[in-house]
């Protein structure tokens, strides 16, 4: 195997036969950086919740797994939490589609009532429910550097108006169907993010990870109060833990954020599992 690329949280090799495998470690990233303190089990959750997902999204499009089973000479650790893959043109767009109004969102909101450049109506406040899903793009940044929002014009700048109407197309219709199939288990997807590539056969195809507590915020719903921040299944309790006092750290000034306390971690991995039981109805193990 050939290693081709690492990512936040996953590394790429390519395999004799031309495909890929990715790799999901235990890596946990905020705010731009990778945190020295692995979450235990993270890349097996991603991995076995991504491909629960995939089964369930094939009718909107095909994706991009060709096998689960590890190959020859892998290390035995790959098992669960590795893919092999086909190799895609990835877009060069991070497609997001949110259906509550938090975070980035939130903050843009308040600086012009819209996000993205969609227009929002007035008074909505952190935790707000939208009218509607809305299609959110940001840039695609290198590790290290920051998303910037992107507006629809933009990304029919960077890709041409025809794909960027379907890279809007399918980001809404695969947050639409993960909300509702999460609504039934008792869990808000406030939004999410997808990667999508072009095949050889020019198709857009679903990649990387979907609907997981790395590229989505999910939320309990007998627990969600819009005007205030809201409990989560994902990795926004570690972006609160870091920003709050007792972590200590002085984001401004750039520095990389400081290890995340054994509680921290361990209440980290439960919220993953909790996440994963829930929407699949499977135990972990």
């Amino acid at each position: 195997m050939k290693h081709l690329h690492s990512g936040k949280v996953r590394d790429l090799y390519e395999l004799p036969g031309g495909e890929l495998l990715m790799v999901a470690r235990d890596t946990i990233s905020a705010y731009d950086f990778v945190l020295d303190s692995p979450i235990p089990d993270k890349g097996r959750i991603l991995t076995q919740l991504s491909l629960w997902w995939f089964e369930r999204l094939a009718d909107v499009l095909p994706n991009h797994v060709i096998s689960t089973e590890l190959p020859d000479g892998a290390p035995a650790e790959w098992a669960g939490r590795s893919v092999v893959v086909r190799r895609l043109d990835m877009v060069p767009v991070e497609c997001v589609a949110r259906g509550y109004l938090t975070g980035s969102g939130l903050k843009e909101y308040g600086r012009s009532g819209s996000v993205c450049g969609v227009p929002l109506p007035e008074g909505l406040m952190d935790g707000s429910r939208l009218p509607e899903p809305i299609f959110t793009p940001t840039t695609k940044a290198a590790v290290g550097d920051h998303d910037e929002p992107m507006t629809f014009a933009e990304v029919e700048a960077a890709v041409g108006a025809e794909v960027a109407g379907r890279l809007r197309e399918i980001t809404v219709e695969v947050y639409r169907r993960g909300a509702e199939l999460a609504a039934e288990r008792g869990i808000i997807v406030a939004d999410t993010k997808i990667e999508l590539g072009w095949s050889p056969e020019g198709e857009l195809v679903l990649a990387d990870e979907v609907l997981t507590p790395d590229s989505s915020r999910f939320w309990p719903a007998d627990r969600w109060r819009p005007g205030r921040p809201q409990p989560s299944f994902d990795k926004q309790f570690v972006r609160d833990w870091l920003v709050s006092p007792e972590a200590g750290w002085d984001r401004a000034a750039g520095d990389p954020p400081p290890p995340l306390p054994p509680e921290i971690v361990e209440r980290t991995r439960a919220k993953y599992v909790e996440a994963y039981e829930r929407l699949t109805g499977r135990t972990f193990r």
